[in-house]
C-alpha cells in the first residue's frame, strides 16, 4: 500500500435512490447533497438523465439540479446513457461532469440501455466528446465488469479491451463497476492492475455493490492496486433496476472508516457522515445497510 489518499465519489443521490420503491422528495435529495458537501464530498453523482418511465425515482433530475448549491469546489455528476441524456444534462448549465456507462455483455446492454455492448461503448465515447465540446468533464464506467446477471462470468480480457478503447476518448477516468456484487479481492486486484496498465496513466475508479458481503474487501484490494477513486453511497443504499438481485453500494461511512483507520486519507469527516446517515435513516424510514453508523464511535 503506497497511496496516502483516495477520492470518494458520493453516489447516494443517484445510485442510492434509483432502485427505491417509495419516492424520495426532491427536498430530501437536495438535503442529501448538502449534507454530503458538509461531510467533505467534493464529487457527487447527483442524478441521472434517463427515461423517467424506466427510472421514476429520478424523474425530477432537472428540478433537483436547478436547486443545487452553487459551489466552485464541488463537481456535480449527472449519469447519462445516450446523446439525448447528455443534451438534457448539459442544458441545465449546472452539471459539471457527464458520467457515461458502457456494459460488457449484449444481454445486459439491451435490457439496461437498449444497446449492444459495442454500441454502448461507442455511445459512451460520444458522450465524453459532447461533454468536452461543452467545456465539461466526462468519464466512462464499464458496468458488469466483474460479472453479468444474464451471461455470467466476464473475461478480464474483454474488460481490458473495452478500457483501452474507452481511453481513446480521453475521459477523466475509467471506472470499473461490479454491478451485481460478484467480485472478490483477487479478481479486483487483477482487473484494476491490468486496466491501469492498459489505459496508460488515466486514473481508475471503482464502484462496488455489497451483494455478497465482499464490497469492503474489494475496495481495499482496488486501493492497494492503485485505484484512485472509490464510489460509495451514504448508508449503503443502492441497486440497479435492470440487474436482478443487485444489492446496495458500499456505504460511505464504512469505506471512510476502513481507509482513514488504515492511514489512507479520504477528506471526509466520519462524525458528520454518521450524523447524515442518522438523518437519512429517518428519511427512508427503515434501517440502512451500513455498519459503522450503527456502531459506537471508535475511537471515542
Amino acid at each position: 500500500m503506497t497511496q496516502q489518499s483516495i477520492e470518494i465519489v458520493e453516489v447516494g443521490p443517484r445510485d442510492g435512490l434509483q432502485n427505491e420503491a417509495a419516492t424520495v422528495a426532491t427536498a430530501d435529495k437536495l438535503e442529501l447533497v448538502r449534507r454530503a458537501i458538509a461531510y467533505g464530498a467534493r464529487r457527487i453523482e447527483v442524478t441521472s438523465f434517463v427515461n423517467p418511465k424506466r427510472v421514476p425515482q429520478l424523474a425530477d433530475a432537472e428540478q433537483l439540479v436547478a436547486l443545487l448549491p452553487e459551489r466552485d469546489d464541488v463537481t456535480y455528476i449527472g449519469l447519462v446513457l445516450n446523446a439525448r441524456g447528455a443534451e438534457r444534462a448539459l442544458a441545465t448549465g449546472r452539471i459539471d461532469e457527464l458520467g457515461a456507462v458502457c456494459v460488457t455483455s449484449d444481454s445486459f446492454g439491451i435490457r439496461n440501455q437498449g444497446q449492444s455492448s459495442d454500441e454502448s461503448l461507442a455511445a459512451a465515447m460520444e458522450i465524453v466528446a459532447l461533454a468536452k465540446a461543452a467545456g465539461k468533464g466526462g468519464q466512462i464506467t464499464i458496468a458488469t465488469a466483474f460479472g453479468c446477471p444474464f451471461e455470467g462470468e466476464i473475461a478480464t480480457a474483454r474488460v481490458v479491451e473495452m478500457a483501452k478503447c474507452a481511453a481513446d476518448a480521453q475521459p477523466r477516468e475509467i471506472a470499473l463497476a461490479d454491478t451485481i456484487g460478484v467480485g472478490v479481492p483477487s479478481q479486483v486486484a487483477e482487473m484494476v492492475g491490468r486496466v491501469r496498465e492498459a489505459v496508460a496513466g488515466l486514473p481508475v475508479r471503482v464502484h462496488f455493490h455489497n451483494t455478497r458481503n465482499t464490497g469492503l474487501a474489494n475496495v481495499w484490494a482496488a486501493v492497494a492496486e492503485g485505484a484512485a477513486t472509490v464510489d460509495a453511497s451514504l448508508g449503503g443504499l443502492g441497486g440497479c433496476p435492470f440487474a436482478p438481485g443487485a444489492a446496495g453500494n458500499v456505504p460511505t461511512e464504512d469505506v471512510a472508516y476502513l481507509l482513514e483507520r488504515s492511514g489512507v486519507a479520504t477528506g471526509l469527516s466520519l462524525p458528520d457522515i454518521v450524523d447524515a446517515a442518522t438523518w437519512f435513516t429517518g428519511v427512508m424510514d427503515r434501517p440502512l445497510p451500513a455498519m459503522v453508523s450503527r456502531a459506537p464511535a471508535w475511537p471515542e
